[in-house]
Order: C-alpha cells, then structure tokens, then sequence
C-alpha cells in the first residue's frame, strides 16, 4: 500500500509528469464511482413506471429496488476480503466490468421479466467495486490527502446521485429500458478501461493469520465503529431526505418539478460541499467538532421541516441535510483510513460500506414507522437519533481532535 502522499498529484516535491499521472489515476477512479452511483439511481428512480406500466404491485417494485441494495449487503464484506488478497485494482476492473455485462445482458435478453435480475447482477458488480475502490482512494491519498481524494470520489459520485434520475429519465422516454440498459453498460465498460489503463497495479500486502475472534475485535473498537456510525447516520439522512421531503412537498400542494428541485438542491449541496470538507480534513479541522458540526447540522434540516413545513424551510433544510452529509462523509472514510493497516484496508472498507447500507434503508424506514403519527414526528424521531448518533461519535476523551496515525501493514 502507497502511503505517499504525492500519488494524487497534488503534493510538493513531484515532477509535473508524476502529479499529471497522479491527478488522472484519481480521475479515473472518480470516473468509475460517477458511474456506479449514476447507474443505480438512473434505474431505481425510473421503475414506477416499469411497475406502473406493467399493472404491477408495490411489493413488486419494492422488491426490484431492493435487490440491489441486498446484493450489496452480502457481498461487500467478501469482496472486501478479495481486495486484501489480490489488490484493488483488479476487483475494480471486474466489477465495472460485471456492471456492464449485466446490463448488456438485459439489453440482449429485452424481457422485462428480467429487470430485476439485471438490478440483482448490477449490485452484485457494485459490491465488488465499492470496498476496492475505498481501498484504492486510501492507498492513493496516503497519510496527507485521504480528506481530499475521500472528499473528491463522494463529490464525484454526488453528482452521478444527481443527474441518474434526470439522464435516466430521458433515455427510458427517449427509447425504452434497453436504451438506459446500453448507455449504462457502455459508460461502465468505458470506465473499466480506463481503470485499467491509468490506476497502477499495487501488490497485496502480506496478511497476517487472524482468528474470528480477532476479527471481531477489530470490528468492535471504537476507531471502526466511530466512523461506521457517521457513515451510516448521514447516509441515513441522505435518503430520508431525498424520500420524505417529496411526500412533505406534496402534502403542500408543491408541483412534481418544485419538489424535484428541493432533492436535487440537497444533492447538489452534498456533491459540492465534499470536496471542501475534504480538504479542510486535511489541514486539520477537528475531528470531533467536525463530525458533531455535520450530524447537527442535518438534525436541523429535519427539525426545521418537523416545526415548519413550508416551502423555504424545505429548501432550508435541503441545504443543512446535504452540508451536514457532506461533512460527516469523506470524515468517516478518512478516519478509517487512517486506523486500518494496508493488509485490512479491503475487509474494513467492505464492512463500512455496510454500515451505509443499514444507514441508507435504518433512515426511510425510521421517518416512515414514527411518521404514521404524523410526518413531523418522524422529522422529528431522525433529527432526535442524528443528534444522538454525533454525542457517539466523538473519540474517546484524550483522542479528541487528534489524527489517527496510519499503523505499519
């Protein structure tokens, strides 16, 4: 594992030939994040009107959004584990690579019967490309610009969340589902080519033997699961926002494009803020101040909506919810970072991106159990567990503030 910080090309001391190869082995790896990110929500955010169209149930639309989702979960971990023993690139190249057979497959197949194995196939490639690519970005970020690349690959990926439903959108409309199906699995294999191209092959680190029980402990301490929590509390946040904040807009009588223009305010915010927070990581904001300023700041989106629900304070709290996850975001992987030795780097990004994911449905499924009593009590019920969730994210009394350093592979 490089722990060179001049591998981004953005540090003192490399010749403008090494910072030019550097910035685009990065651009390569943001490339491929955009398009995983923008490929899940092109589809998920176009299947009403598969179900829709087909007279189908919401079970049933609800079970094709999920399999994607639930082929991330299992998967992650092993992929994450194959990262440590074979090295990042090589499960990154594959898994684009999975992503865009998968969706040729569908193309070639032209049943719809088959979406949701198609969207089952398409998570099953991303759960390979995700922990590889967090170990990829750690590794190229070293011990001075894992804020900066962390916050860079989220705002990339941002901005694939942001234009997917829209470019989606008009590829169903403009040629049906296989069109959406060959744009997406052309622009995934473009990407693995560029992976494979520009990112350097790194040789896995030797592995030590370690027990269950080991493992376990790993996963257990604080430097695991303090940043797994922010993770997963502004992923939380993120899709409760973007699912409830319609259904809020709605019930005020708010036009489709007025409410589509509050999401995509929030994600907007959080693909431009991210780069930012990245680099304020890395000159040293606070950690603790940092994390505990970000998960307030989306508890006061959700409490402004829960007190006032009115169009400016939708847009409001748009702003704050996606500020506060753009904070709390590229902190939590560098955190991670930071505290995990090269070896590990796969299996531990493989274990946070689960996080996420129980973040990313524990959210919606929160707003939405509380908010049978009334919509601002399930506002209020997320903003109540957002604010408990940055009180147990802080270190340990002693470490507050204080950068993790790197351990030896």
């Amino acid at each position: 594992m490089s722990t060179d910080g001049d591998t981004d090309g953005g540090t003192d001391g490399g010749t403008d030939g090494d910072k030019d190869g550097g910035r685009r082995q990065v651009t390569a790896i943001y490339g491929a994040g955009f398009v995983t990110a923008f490929g899940a929500h092109a589809v998920a955010a176009n299947l009403a009107a598969f179900a829709l169209g087909r007279h189908g149930s919401l079970l049933e639309l609800g079970l094709v959004l999920a399999a994607y989702d639930a082929a991330e979960v299992v998967l992650k971990p092993a992929f994450g584990g194959l990262v440590d023993r074979r090295g990042a690139k090589p499960v990154m190249v594959g898994g684009l690579v999975a992503f865009g057979l998968a969706s040729a497959a569908f193309v070639a197949g032209g049943d719809p019967h088959l979406l949701a194995a198609a969207r089952l196939a398409q998570g099953a490639a991303a759960a390979a490309f995700s922990p590889a690519a967090g170990a990829a970005v750690a590794s190229l970020g070293g011990a001075k610009r894992t804020g900066r690349l962390f916050g860079g690959y989220g705002g990339a990926k941002g901005v694939g969340h942001l234009l997917g439903p829209v470019a989606g959108g008009a590829l169903v409309v403009a040629g049906g589902y296989r069109l959406l199906f060959a744009v997406l699995g052309a622009v995934a294999l473009l990407a693995a080519l560029a992976v494979a191209l520009l990112v350097p092959a790194t040789a896995p680190a030797a592995r030590p033997r370690s027990s269950a029980a080991q493992l376990l402990r790993r996963l257990t301490r604080p430097t695991f699961l303090q940043p797994v929590l922010l993770l997963g509390a502004g992923t939380a946040a993120l899709s409760a926002g973007v699912g409830f904040l319609p259904v809020l807009g709605y019930r005020h009588h708010l036009s489709p494009l007025a409410t589509g223009a509050i999401v995509s305010l929030l994600a907007a915010t959080a693909a431009a803020l991210q780069p930012w927070a990245g680099r304020r990581l890395d000159r040293g904001t606070p950690h603790p101040a940092f994390a505990a300023a970000g998960l307030l700041a989306c508890a006061g989106g959700f409490s402004l909506v829960a007190g006032l629900p009115s169009p400016l304070a939708m847009a409001l709290a748009a702003v704050a919810i996606g500020a506060g996850v753009a904070a709390v975001t590229p902190l939590g992987f560098a955190r991670l970072a930071a505290s995990t030795p090269g070896h590990r780097l796969g299996r531990t990004m493989g274990a946070a991106e689960v996080g996420r994911e129980l973040g990313d449905a524990g959210g919606p499924v929160l707003v939405g159990a509380v908010g049978s009593l009334g919509l601002g009590a399930g506002f209020a019920a997320i903003a109540a567990a957002l604010a408990a969730c940055a009180a147990l994210a802080l270190p340990r009394a002693g470490a507050a503030g204080a950068r993790v350093p790197r351990p030896s592979p």
